[in-house]
């Protein structure tokens, strides 16, 4: 498992950037899938149904059955450092050190290891006195960013400020867009580049979260940057859990239906996630391609995430410098 990056020693900066990712199983192991889901699924945020009723549901059905299946999606795509989301999460926060020499850098997940609130403690018990919380998600959701805050806000002894969202953020956007036109000027483009976000229960953004609202205006800036006319773009969601109407378009009845109309290749990005992951690697470029091709399509590109390219640690660097006002 991955580890936080260490100060060096005797480190007296008393400043801290710390980018936080939503988590990882510690290997692509049953026990070790269920340990993490047990601790994610039983997040409110998540899952905000009363404990009596969800609690049994999650640890005598949900679990048992998910672990074993999803295990074997991670071992499909483990790299030899670990889960790609912490390898990548990981040589991020080192890439960002590089930029950084004035604060301590280091890396924590939400669930999992290393953890968020042990990392805050960490960095307090060391002498940092102010810590600039950065979650790894450009959008900002009661999900997953308001989780982070949670956890954050009950650290004492340290000042603690958290970037609450930056899909606008121009660095971003422009590093997203050079990787889009990077690949693409490489491998050739698809009939159409989809846009495929994490979805979210759509009574929660009835409820007034502003997720679905700030991935459509990534979208739209990415797809000016690019110069893409309306047509050549689609934004669709993935990664629905539960019978309840999640965001859509759904990602895979889109591209049933685009295989169906007689597209022969899409390209798929998904800027909601910084780091390849199990639902970018294993849901889009292995499960999604293969349904696209079972309908008729012939070719699904995906477009990796931005990883710990150098233009994405760059937007990031400057996005912190301005939140501490650097």
């Amino acid at each position: 498992m991955a580890s936080p990056v260490p100060p060096d020693a005797g480190d007296i900066r008393d400043t801290a950037l710390l980018v936080v990712n939503l988590g990882t199983p510690a290997a692509p192991t049953a026990a070790a899938v269920r340990r993490y889901l047990a601790e994610f699924l039983h997040d409110y945020r998540v899952v905000a149904l009363t404990r009596w009723l969800w609690c049994p549901l999650l640890h005598f059905v949900i679990l048992p059955l998910r672990s074993p299946r999803v295990a074997k999606l991670y071992a499909g795509i483990w790299m030899e450092g670990g889960s790609p989301l912490a390898v990548h999460t990981e040589r991020l926060a080192r890439a960002l050190q590089q930029r950084l020499p004035e604060l301590r850098v280091a890396h924590a997940m939400r669930y999992g290891a290393p953890a968020l609130g042990a990392a805050l403690r960490s960095l307090r018990d060391g002498g940092v006195r102010r810590a600039l919380v950065l979650p790894l998600y450009p959008q900002y959701s009661t999900t997953t960013t308001a989780s982070v805050v949670d956890v954050a806000a009950a650290v004492e002894g340290i000042e603690v400020q958290v970037v609450q969202d930056y899909h606008l953020d121009a660095g971003w956007v422009a590093a997203v867009a050079g990787s889009i036109r990077g690949y693409r000027d490489a491998h050739g483009s698809g009939e159409l580049l989809l846009f495929s976000f994490h979805g979210i229960p759509q009574r929660l953004v009835d409820a007034g979260d502003p997720y679905q609202a700030q991935c459509r205006a990534s979208v739209a800036a990415i797809a000016a940057a690019l110069g893409l006319e309306d047509d050549q773009w689609r934004l669709t969601f993935q990664s629905r859990f539960g019978r309840e109407p999640w965001l859509q378009p759904y990602t895979d009845h889109t591209l049933r239906a685009l295989a169906g109309q007689g597209l022969k290749r899409i390209d798929v990005v998904c800027p909601g996630f910084a780091v390849d992951c199990l639902e970018t690697l294993e849901e889009i470029a292995l499960q999604n391609a293969e349904l696209f091709r079972e309908h008729g399509g012939e070719a699904l590109h995906y477009i990796p995430c931005l990883n710990d390219a150098p233009e994405h640690a760059e937007a990031l660097a400057r996005l912190a410098r301005r939140a501490l006002g650097a």
